[in-house]
């Protein structure tokens, strides 16, 4: 079953409107069986709908969030979203966390689903800005941190806090360099900087050659660079076009395996 981009649009946005309204059922219910939730990416992914729900009661149900969206983009079965999250942990502490969102939308019965939700943002960025926010924000840690492991023990804690690693600065300056040379149209330079082992795509998995991605970004300009986990994501801007490019880096953040480049198909 294929979907048009209207029809994957009004299903990535169910989700904002069910956490909008603390609609727990009508959340967890739209994602696919075995579908899965890796909020931010490096975290431990949630899978199936038990685990989803101990998710949505640990991190949605007791704030409100307010979802500022910038661009969506629609490529294959995939939604990537630019965005803001206006996150309310209490009266006196409200969070400004940037992201972009990947959602895969797989069929379900005569519909569609949400099979698998990435949230790219960074966990250490966000605890500094939590930190910021003085002494109200002591009861406000103190209850996620007993949500956390009452519904989800400590495995859970401990797969939360893996968020904190991944590619960091390091990796952030090695795909910033990287994103210098493709909007400056740089095919050699580009080519220096990616193994001979790195898989380029359009999309999720269309193929596309170093010259083919050059091509898309040259004389793009890019924003919003974030690490998140052991990926590092960065918007492009061309001539009112919007793309992301999402590179997954292996270990130590030295190298890049994959590069992503999501762009309108329409």
């Amino acid at each position: 079953m294929s979907f048009t981009r209207d029809e994957l649009l009004a299903t990535v946005e169910l989700s904002p409107q069910a956490a909008g309204a603390h609609d727990r059922q009508g959340w967890v219910g739209l994602f696919a069986a075995g579908g899965q939730v890796e909020d931010p990416v490096g975290s431990r992914p949630h899978r199936g709908a038990a685990e989803i729900e101990r998710f949505y009661n640990t991190f949605i149900a007791p704030r409100d969030i307010t979802f500022h969206r910038d661009v969506d983009i629609v490529s294959g079965s995939t939604v990537i979203r630019d965005l803001e999250l206006e996150v309310a942990m209490s009266p006196s502490v409200t969070m400004r966390i940037p992201a972009y969102l990947r959602y895969v939308v797989s069929p379900v019965g005569d519909g569609a689903g949400i099979a698998a939700l990435q949230a790219y943002w960074e966990l250490p960025a966000m605890i500094g800005q939590f930190a910021r926010a003085g002494l109200g924000a002591v009861p406000v840690g103190l209850r996620l941190s007993a949500a956390l492991l009452r519904n989800q023990g400590p495995t859970g804690a401990l797969g939360f806090a893996k968020g904190m690693g991944g590619a960091g600065r390091a990796g952030k300056r090695l795909i910033a360099g990287l994103l210098d040379d493709l909007c400056a149209g740089d095919a050699v330079a580009v080519q220096r900087r990616l193994g001979a082992g790195t898989v380029i795509c359009a999309g999720d998995d269309g193929p596309l050659s170093t010259s083919g991605l050059v091509e898309r970004a040259s004389g793009a300009s890019w924003r919003k660079l974030i690490a998140s986990g052991s990926s590092v994501v960065a918007g492009l801007d061309r001539d009112g076009r919007r793309a992301v490019l999402i590179a997954d880096l292996g270990r130590g953040a030295r190298a890049v395996t994959r590069l992503r480049h999501y762009a309108d198909e329409t």
